[in-house]
């Protein structure tokens, strides 16, 4: 359908429209003419996606002197897919001349995009990136020229490399909309790398789908979307822990299985600097005239040679020259083994400890001799010797990169972040398991770059409420904030508070009677009771994987267990991927035969986060217990400290948004149908 918006004609998908799409995609509107900012919540199952893709769409072809460009973020695969289907169905219904001629396709890893029959078979991601540094890095290209017979290249990337010397890239993706599976096919079909296509082709699509860490993540979107220009209209969708990705984007964590690694990483270059000392020392010498004129001046690298860019640095730190004690590879090293003794020494801990970055830099200054300055240029000089030295097994590495991120970050940030040192895991105090977090506890500091480079940035998800601790979270100021409800022709949602099994006992989760035999009990003839009327699907969340284990070998024991199988089949989900996708898929099985399955899951697990319950897979969703997080967690009450002192958020405000964000999330996902 085609309807005017406040002057706007909007060209949607669908023969119909909901009065909260209308309004919401009125909001959207005016924060595109006032280029700013947006914070907007519509309920799950409303078409939020449509309405989202259809304006901006429909404002850019409208306005063909200043086109937007729409840079679509979303948390999962399994999203990133649905939006790409949802555009395919827009273009469908746009003028043929205007679908002629606009891009749109999706980006994701490596592992999601190589058809190079050896290097996609690998199991990890970083095995399958290191698999194709292999076959498409500069200096094997250079050696296969002289010696083909002994080096394999990639066949896909030499095609694309060739396209790409001739200008030719355009032909290989004429407009229309691919999704992952689109690319792949592409490059099976027409023998080029569908990875790097893709990633060339960013610069010119008109919508872009991909991963918040392609904009959120220092160490990516350095790489990816840097060439990205400020006419763009950026969507995180389903953003309502996109808090929570800022701060994991810088945050690090080192174990001792870390520091082992970090030595061996160490032991495996100094054997390599000593190789080309021997080999090719005039390389190692051209490395150390560069650090001298900054690492800006290093120019740009082959697209195949690109690792991940530094996690912290701002522009004008890179044109500094590196300090002169790092310059030569072998005095790095030095440094860098001092640094791991340092951090093997903290280990050693009996007490928990809490340091902020600055007392930690300075401890590191007196006992290691390493300044704030030396560890700002970590990263970068690390990934510096490891092109000079030509490293392709860059998954061997991870562990010496840790810990050159985690001293780039200390050394850039003295505000935000906390250094908590823990002997053991406070669930399990009798097995001593050390660690070092940098936690970082401002989520700003990874989203305020997207906000000021930007003209607009929509922040949605069907569940933002309470709406107003966005802002101080993320410390911006929308020029839109709205919420809106859902609009219903019948009375097919029955949301229910119960706090009173059937014999009136009360029922809680707290820590002093979840294992109550009593509230045990009701609990279990609470869902016996919904098994025996609810048909298809029930869903039921817990608070925590061992409060899960725990009741359910409960219900074993008093036979409750035994007695709702009678009606339904029960699965459960673990903490392993391929046990609860098997349990997932037999689930839907069984609701699909019409047998009927209840599923055990977490309110904070993989499941909770990306799979949609909807239509007969989710008739019933029960929710155990209020899902706050672990309250004695060392890192949760450094950040509560952190947002009482700097945002006046209350520690009790906070808690209860998370847990209520989770609820609403949990509930949601049975409307999305």
């Amino acid at each position: 359908m085609k309807f005017d918006l406040e002057g706007l004609t909007v060209h949607f998908p669908y023969a119909a429209i909901y009065p909260e799409q209308h309004a919401y995609m009125g909001e959207l509107k005016r924060a595109l003419d006032a280029r700013g900012h947006a914070l907007l919540e519509m309920p799950t199952g409303t078409g939020k996606t449509a309405a989202l893709i259809s304006l901006i769409t429909s404002y850019s072809l409208a306005n063909p002197s200043r086109p937007l460009r729409l840079l679509y973020c979303t948390r999962t695969v399994h999203e990133m897919e649905k939006t790409l289907a949802e555009l395919r169905l827009l273009f469908a219904h746009l003028p043929p001349a205007a679908s002629r001629s606009l891009l749109a396709l999706g980006l994701s890893s490596r592992k999601n995009l190589c058809v190079h029959p050896q290097a996609s078979a690998a199991a990890a991601r970083d095995s399958v990136d290191t698999a194709c540094r292999r076959l498409t890095a500069s200096w094997v290209r250079d050696k296969a020229a002289s010696d083909p017979d002994s080096t394999p290249l990639c066949d896909f990337f030499e095609s694309f490399d060739r396209a790409a010397a001739a200008g030719d890239l355009a032909s290989y993706m004429p407009p229309g909309v691919y999704t992952l599976a689109d690319l792949r096919a592409l490059g099976r079909d027409r023998r080029i790398c569908p990875y790097f296509l893709a990633r060339q082709m960013v610069k010119y699509a008109n919508v872009v789908v991909y991963s918040y860490q392609y904009l959120i993540d220092p160490k990516v979107a350095s790489i990816v979307s840097r060439e990205m220009q400020k006419e763009c209209v950026v969507v995180f969708d389903e953003a309502h822990n996109i808090d929570n990705v800022c701060i994991e984007a810088l945050s690090v964590s080192i174990r001792k299985q870390t520091l082992e690694g970090a030595e061996r990483n160490l032991r495996r270059i100094s054997q390599e600097i000593d190789r080309f000392k021997a080999t090719d020392a005039n390389r190692l010498r051209a490395e150390y005239n560069r650090l001298v004129d900054g690492l800006a001046q290093r120019g740009n690298l082959p697209i195949s040679d690109a690792w991940l860019a530094n996690p912290a640095l701002p522009d004008d730190i890179l044109k500094e020259a590196v300090p002169g004690n790092i310059r030569r590879a072998e005095h790095f090293l030095a440094v860098l083994r001092r640094l791991v003794r340092f951090l093997d020494g903290r280990l050693e801990t009996e007490n928990v400890e809490n340091e902020m970055p600055v007392a930690f830099v300075a401890s590191i200054h007196s006992q290691a001799g390493i300044d704030q300055k030396m560890l700002r240029f970590c990263y970068d000089r690390l990934h510096s010797l490891m092109l000079t030295l030509e490293i392709t097994d860059t998954d061997e590495f991870m562990h010496i990169q840790t810990i050159c991120d985690f001293a780039t970050l200390i050394g850039t940030y003295t505000r935000g972040f906390s250094i908590i040192i823990e002997p053991y895991d406070q669930r399990m105090p009798d097995i001593r398991d050390p660690v070092i977090q940098l936690s970082c506890h401002d989520a700003s500091l990874a989203i305020q770059p997207v906000f000021e480079r930007f003209q607009t940035v929509v922040i949605t998800s069907g569940t933002l409420s309470p709406i107003d601790l966005y802002p101080r979270l993320l410390n911006f100021n929308p020029v839109i904030s709205r919420s809106f409800t859902m609009s219903l022709t019948r009375d097919c949602i029955c949301p229910m508070v119960l706090t009173r099994g059937s014999d009136q006992l009360p029922v809680s989760t707290k820590f002093d009677m979840r294992s109550d035999p009593g509230v045990v009990r009701n609990y279990g003839r609470l869902l016996l009771e919904m098994a025996s009327s609810v048909p298809d699907g029930i869903v039921c969340f817990f608070v925590s994987y061992s409060y899960m284990d725990g009741i359910v070998n409960s219900w074993n024991e008093m036979g409750i267990l035994q007695d709702i199988m009678q009606h339904k089949l029960v699965f459960i989900e673990t903490p392993d991927v391929v046990e609860t996708t098997l349990a997932l898929d037999n689930y839907r099985k069984a609701c699909d035969c019409g047998r009927g399955a209840i599923f055990f899951s977490v309110a904070r697990g993989k499941v909770a986060e990306g799979i949609d319950f909807d239509r007969h897979y989710g008739r019933l969703v029960i929710m155990f217990g209020v899902p706050f997080q672990y309250t004695l967690s060392r890192i949760l009450l450094a950040r509560l400290e952190y947002l009482r002192e700097t945002f006046q958020i209350r520690e009790g405000d906070f808690l209860t948004f998370d847990a209520l964000v989770i609820i609403e999330l949990l509930s949601g996902e049975r409307r999305a149908g």
